[in-house]
């Protein structure tokens, strides 16, 4: 853009000295004070208007549960065939049609579809995708009642009741209204939902798909609970600021296929751009907490948690990985010799992407292979580094002084981990993976090896139940540090160190 600069004419510059140079100022701090009362007058109508909607946020996506309990399936389900995901959201590409998200098709939309046992199986698989239940369920005995306690910079908020309960819940919300939320970001009676939630991503989503989604919560038992109203400082719990973060950071509008891409790669930019909104997590943040488009996917730390860089460098990326790799992964959370799903994504694997079919896996594998590759400064890849140990022969009658990590591994560790790193079981589901070439080890940054030390694993998938235990309550922070310290030097990248009070700040963080 031209930078036009004005200049006065030689005639009027001592008219611009004085009697406009005195009224420029005038004139900019009556502005000023006019606008400081209006946002005034916005600010005491926004927080009126609050008090009376305390429980019409959705998730957040990128906030981290301050407490969460695993939430068993709503019901066995059969990941539908690529054939029944796509009717009345694809085109004859099988690329989801852009057009089946408008408001003719909402209104055109038959009653007796949307009750269909199809429809909502669809949606059931759908909602899995967008994984609903994580985020909707404080309590198993109240799944997607909402109350889930969600930690931000900014205070704490907690995830509505989504059952379609008409007084606590959604049994109230049109159809038109759940599906401008989910798109636009605006809540059942006009408010702005916080911009942590994803609907920066959900509005590529056709509409069909969501109408798809509200059908299958239709059929959940409404449950009568009003969550705790969130607890936001000012003047972040003003509504109506969202206005300027969306002005930057939000871009409404449907997914268009690209007819030059295939439809397995339009059927994955259509699921990671959008219902499984992986760039919540995987991409760094600007100033404002909007995504940094210029670093797509290429990591975030998270509440302590590391999502790794998912572009196709080989070094920092997941350039190495096979697609074999890639759906084993997302169906079962652990790929010997590569990574095991802790934290966050161990959630995202239980609650959504193992119920995902085989062709979309692949198509959202399809999809991040087509990223361009951010390096991120590494030049080994993650899952390259480390070698058997042989401490246990090294320490054996000597005398331990101080706090030793090759000591507190041998007597924590050891026993599912083998002393020599190497893990037990090798590939099977219950295997107790290997130290050596995981990703978690050979991460540059220790954090997510230290988080899983503290707060241990828990990821249940439909051929295994994986648990490791939590360490918090055994070791201290200076132990904690040697432990994580010594793995990564002789298993993963020695350059990754942790100190006492890096572990003290992880150690309050969630699980």
């Amino acid at each position: 853009m031209t930078n036009h600069r004005f200049r006065s004419e030689p005639g009027h510059a001592r008219h611009d000295a004085s009697f406009g140079g005195y009224r420029r100022p005038v004139r900019v701090a009556s502005f000023a004070a006019a606008f400081a009362l209006f946002a005034l007058f916005l600010a005491w109508h926004a927080s009126d208007d609050d008090e009376a909607s305390p429980t019409d946020e959705l998730p957040l996506s990128r906030a981290q549960a301050q407490s969460a309990s695993r939430v068993p399936p709503a019901s066995s389900i059969s990941p539908a065939s690529p054939a029944t995901m796509q009717t009345a959201a694809s085109d004859a590409t099988g690329a989801p049609n852009p057009n089946a998200g408008s408001n003719a098709a909402l209104a055109a939309a038959p009653r007796d579809d949307a009750n269909s046992t199809d429809l909502v199986k669809r949606g059931e698989y759908l909602a899995r995708a967008g994984d609903c239940m994580a985020c909707h369920t404080a309590d198993n005995s109240r799944p997607f009642a909402g109350g889930l306690p969600m930690s931000t910079p900014f205070g704490t908020i907690y995830t509505p009741n989504i059952t379609p309960d008409p007084d606590t819940g959604i049994g109230r919300w049109s159809d038109a209204q759940f599906v401008r939320a989910m798109q636009e970001g605006i809540g059942k009676s006009g408010e702005h939902l916080y911009p942590a939630f994803p609907y920066t991503e959900y509005t590529r989503v056709a509409g069909r798909d969501l109408l798809a989604i509200r059908a299958y919560l239709n059929t959940l038992a409404p449950i009568r609970y009003a969550p705790p109203r969130n607890d936001l400082s000012f003047p972040f719990n003003q509504r109506w600021l969202m206005v300027f973060w969306n002005l930057f950071n939000f871009r409404e509008g449907r997914f268009v296929p690209d007819p030059k891409m295939s439809p397995q790669w339009n059927r994955g930019a259509y699921l990671v751009e959008g219902l499984a909104h992986c760039e919540e997590c995987h991409t760094p943040r600007n100033f404002m907490q909007g995504l940094k488009t210029s670093e797509r996917f290429s990591g975030e730390v998270q509440a302590g948690w590391h999502a790794f860089n998912i572009t196709p460098d080989k070094a920092g990326g997941i350039g190495n990985w096979s697609d074999d790799d890639l759906v084993r992964y997302l169906a079962k959370g652990a790929v010997a010799g590569r990574a095991n799903a802790a934290g966050p994504m161990a959630d995202v694997v239980e609650n959504s992407t193992q119920y995902l079919s085989d062709p979309d896996l692949r198509a959202i594998g399809v999809y991040l292979r087509s990223l361009p590759p951010v390096a991120g400064g590494a030049t080994r890849a993650r899952d390259q580094w480390g070698k058997p140990a042989d401490d246990v022969t090294r320490l054996r009658g000597t005398a331990i002084a101080g706090v030793n990590g090759a000591q507190l591994f041998l007597a924590n560790c050891a026993t599912c981990h083998a002393w020599t790193g190497r893990g037990i079981g090798a590939d099977k589901p219950l295997a107790y993976p290997s130290l050596i070439h995981n990703s978690a080890v050979g991460a540059l940054d220790a954090g997510n090896l230290a988080m899983v030390i503290l707060h241990g694993v828990s990821r249940k998938t439909k051929d295994a139940d994986v648990m490791m235990p939590a360490f918090a309550s055994e070791l201290n922070d200076d132990e904690v540090a040697a432990l994580a310290n010594y793995v990564t030097r002789q298993f993963g990248d020695p350059r990754a160190t942790l100190t006492a009070a890096d572990v003290a700040k992880l150690r309050v963080r969630q699980p």
